[in-house]
């Protein structure tokens, strides 16, 4: 048997592998990150959420939100749960007031998160509307330094770009965004087409921000976590007791059959990238994603300021890693 500590550190090491979207060298600053999700209708946010907080206990990121792109009655309450756990109980939280998808997780296990695990946001009403954190959090932020991880709807963030000047800044949304945040990094899209949830569900707002989104845009398309597969080592894993992660891969793997080797995995790569860069598992392309009526999305190679991952190393690798890193412990700060 590996010793908790020896595993747990073999963990932190795999996250100093270099990388260079993004990617800063050994000991520099942490990257400032807000999470936009849409944490429910998949689970795989709840892997992508605990490799973010990995990746803070490390010292190569640092949350300075988790923001709910859906509506659906628990879903401030489960952040809460999941940054209480990771003892960081104080992330600011924020939720779409206005009109905005309310899909939730169809396996239930967020009525067993909120139901066993403490927490301090009870309810929706609790928490400030999505886009007034935004512009709150991004106005106190050194110029060009925020990275935006998005891997849920876009909802969030074409209300931003449309957000008039307020009480945090005299800027309209879009020219806030261009001044505070470096990149956008997005679980979106299907490359070179095809047709995406994340996209899908909320079209308008997808095509607000792909036409209009300020910095560049990095995304991880559906093909890039379709072949990743993670959750299974997490639930296999004896040493991990009392844990919201573990419970919701335990409730969830069971309940398809297309997930008895591990959940597909497009959130965490979106984390993964967003934080470490793409190297050395992916490349990229380079051009202009272009959206159809319904939903569904193409590319045009001859645009500029948009980029599609592209595996370039072993899928087997990032799994690999990706489920180290979901079967990360929390720290006392």
């Amino acid at each position: 048997m590996i010793r908790p500590y020896l595993f747990f550190a073999s963990v932190l090491l795999a996250l100093t592998a270099g990388s260079s979207y993004g990617q800063s060298a050994p000991n520099s600053q942490p990257v400032p990150i807000i999470f936009d999700t849409d944490m429910g209708p998949d689970y795989d946010d709840v892997g992508a959420i605990t490799m973010l907080h990995a990746f803070a206990d490390a010292g190569q990121a640092r949350i300075l939100a988790t923001i709910a792109s859906t509506n659906y009655p628990n879903v401030t309450s489960v952040l809460s749960v999941l940054n209480t756990y990771f003892n960081r109980p104080n992330i600011p939280i924020g939720v779409p007031k206005g009109e905005a998808v309310g899909d939730k997780d169809t396996q239930h296990w967020s009525d067993t998160l909120v139901a066993r695990y403490p927490h301090r946001i009870k309810s929706n009403s609790e928490v400030p509307d999505a886009v007034a954190l935004y512009r709150q959090i991004l106005a106190k932020q050194p110029d060009q330094s925020v990275t935006i991880i998005t891997v849920g709807f876009l909802t969030n963030l074409a209300n931003l770009l449309n957000s008039p000047p307020d009480q945090y800044s005299r800027l309209s949304g879009k020219e806030l965004v261009t001044k505070k945040v470096k990149k956008l990094v997005s679980m979106a899209g299907k490359f070179p087409s095809g047709r995406e949830y994340n996209v899908h569900r909320d079209v308008a707002s997808s095509k607000v921000v792909f036409d209009n989104w300020p910095t560049s845009i990095l995304m991880s398309g559906f093909e890039i976590g379709e072949q990743i597969h993670s959750g299974l080592p997490l639930t296999q894993n004896n040493r991990i007791r009392n844990s919201p992660v573990k419970d919701v891969f335990r409730i969830s793997l069971p309940k398809a059959a297309e997930d008895k080797n591990g959940r597909m995995s497009w959130d965490q790569t979106a984390v993964l990238v967003g934080v470490k860069g793409y190297e050395p598992y992916y490349t990229v392309k380079s051009g202009r994603l272009t959206m159809n009526a319904d939903g569904s999305n193409g590319w045009n190679d001859s645009g500029r300021g948009h980029e599609y991952l592209v595996v370039s190393q072993p899928v087997s690798e990032v799994e690999t890693l990706i489920n180290e890193l979901m079967q990360h412990q929390p720290v006392k700060h």
